[in-house]
């Protein structure tokens, strides 16, 4: 479900800043939501610092610790470098690392190095993140064969992320043999371009000019809609998400947020159904457990005040979502990321009465969840959290999942008979 923390981004990977009130994001676990960037960027911009892109200087390397590889003290000349920025709660992130090794690999005789740069890990003080991520290196890749650096600080955050119009990791940047940018984006695009870099067809060509051009527009948009989310401003969201579908109509993450802006933040019910049942049909016409398994998150969230929306009409959509989800990963198939989908289902399931069915849905998804090796520590134990008070709901009573306890919340609605 999760591409890149997001994510979400809007884009792909984890989305380094959107507020908990933005699609009920907080509640869902298939998108990783981070605190991590702050308003400054365009007051970085402003203030005489170009906009970072194709052709720019690269910025320096500046982190506390090198905890895999020799420092790196500047970008030498004559080599290529692979920048990644990631996060170990990440999960795009972390499924990267390999790939990145094997290029690393592949290339090394070419001039090319793969800098890894850690720079949004999260725990009490600087030097638990650092132990932890230490840690986890050793654990995860004991045989990394590139550098990795860690910092705490956000000056690499400052210098590189937000002077690029940059809001979601994982980011790879490549920095060209003569110290300037040469490429921004992700994995999946660099496996056809980084054979044009080291070539030298690629940076001056019309093709680079133009999707780095596309990338800053897509970049500035997204600041723009995470600064109207976090202040509040649905009406000015609506319009930067309208203004992106214009542009991008299938992609999902923004036809999620625009169902949610009308219905659940505007609550806009005309416009909003509207958007839900088109959302609805072009789930199902996809044959996509994504799109639907997203489309049932926004009838059926129950960090959603659903009240004016029409029940028969709502249940009815859950019901044809449902049947579809199940049937494309049906819960005696024993593969299938189940704790991405199911939840939702199971929602639907409680509130049309079968309480039952419900808990045997989440009891599935909680299965799917132990054995995913997908899934950070630290996102597996979020979204089993959320399980077991969704098991704890359903039943009455409290639950338990291994060391993860939850007692009924008292607001939850009652099932239907």
């Amino acid at each position: 479900m999760q591409s890149a923390l997001l994510l979400p981004l809007l884009a792909v990977g984890t989305i380094l800043e959107l507020p908990a009130s933005a699609a009920g994001l907080a509640d869902r676990p298939q998108l990783h939501v981070k605190k991590a960037m702050n308003s400054g960027m365009s007051a970085c911009v402003s203030e005489g610092n170009l906009v970072l892109g194709l052709g720019s200087p690269a910025p320096p390397i500046k982190v506390e610790n090198w905890l895999r590889g020799q420092p790196l003290a500047s970008f030498q000349p004559g080599r290529v470098y692979i920048v990644d920025f990631w996060a170990t709660s990440c999960a795009p992130c972390v499924a990267a690392l390999f790939p990145l090794a094997e290029l690393q690999e592949k290339y090394k005789d070419r001039g090319v190095e793969v800098v890894g740069l850690a720079i949004y890990e999260r725990a009490a003080t600087v030097d638990e993140a650092r132990s932890k991520l230490d840690a986890w290196l050793t654990d995860k890749v004991p045989n990394l064969n590139y550098r990795m650096g860690f910092d705490c600080s956000g000056e690499m955050h400052k210098l590189w992320m937000e002077r690029s119009y940059t809001a979601t990791i994982p980011t790879l940047f490549v920095v060209d043999r003569d110290g300037h940018i040469a490429f921004i984006g992700s994995l999946k695009q660099l496996d056809d371009i980084l054979p044009k870099i080291l070539n030298g067809a690629w940076r001056t060509s019309d093709k680079a000019k133009a999707a780095d051009a596309e990338r800053i527009v897509k970049g500035e948009r997204l600041l723009k809609l995470m600064r109207a989310l976090e202040a509040g401003d649905w009406a000015k969201a609506l319009s930067v998400v309208e203004e992106a579908l214009a542009a991008m109509p299938d992609s999902l993450n923004y036809r999620m947020l625009h169902a949610d802006l009308l219905l659940h933040k505007l609550r806009d019910l005309q416009s909003g159904l509207q958007v839900m049942r088109q959302f609805v049909r072009d789930a199902i016409d996809k044959h996509s457990e994504e799109w639907m398994g997203e489309a049932l998150h926004q009838l059926f969230n129950p960090a959603n005040d659903n009240s004016h929306f029409p029940r028969a009409e709502r249940l009815e959509m859950g019901k044809e979502l449902s049947e579809h989800i199940l049937a494309l990963n049906p819960p005696q198939r024993g593969d299938g990321l189940k704790h991405l989908t199911y939840p939702a289902v199971a929602q639907f399931c409680y509130e049309s009465g079968n309480k039952d069915r419900a808990i045997e849905l989440v009891e599935a998804a909680l299965k799917s969840l132990d054995s995913s090796e997908q899934v950070p520590v630290e996102r597996k134990q979020h979204d089993i959290s959320l399980l077991v008070q969704a098991l704890a709901n359903y039943k009455g009573e409290k639950a338990c999942h291994g060391a993860v306890r939850a007692a009924p919340q008292d607001r939850f609605p009652k099932a239907s008979n």
